[in-house]
Order: structure tokens, then C-alpha cells, then sequence
């Protein structure tokens, strides 16, 4: 089985686009506007949505977990 593609939902989407670009080698694909970006490595699809963004988007408030869990977001320094 192979994984085509997933979505992450991120508090900043500016950071995480330059992390996985710039330190993981992550290609972008498409930007469709500044609210998403589809990055792409080893022939897996990433598309990234910023949170606040993305709930605009569909006109639903989602509940995220805090501290150490099984979610995550990167945090570059």
C-alpha cells in the first residue's frame, strides 16, 4: 500500500512551509493562495492548511489537543 497524500493543519503555516522546504527537502507543488500549499517528497502529496484559515473555510470550529499527545505541529528554530 502506498500513501498518495495527506493534510496537516498548522498554527503557522509561514514557518512550517519553510521547514519542510528548507530543512526536510520538501518540493512545493502548488500554492494556491497564502491559506494553503501542497509540498510534495518521495512521491507523497503534503497539503498544508493554516488552522484559522481553514476553519474560515469550511465554517467549522475544531477542538485541537494541547501539550504532548498524538497531534503534532513542527516548531522550527
Amino acid at each position: 500500500m502506498k500513501l498518495d497524500g495527506f493534510g496537516i493543519f498548522v498554527n503557522d503555516l509561514e514557518a512550517q512551509i519553510k521547514f519542510y522546504r528548507d530543512i526536510l527537502g520538501f518540493e512545493i507543488k502548488e500554492t494556491a493562495d497564502d491559506k494553503n500549499v501542497f509540498l510534495e517528497k518521495d512521491g507523497t502529496l503534503f497539503l498544508m492548511y493554516g488552522r484559522d484559515d481553514f476553519e474560515k473555510m469550511t465554517g467549522v470550529k475544531f477542538g485541537y489537543a494541547d501539550g504532548v499527545n498524538g497531534h503534532f505541529d513542527t516548531y522550527p528554530t
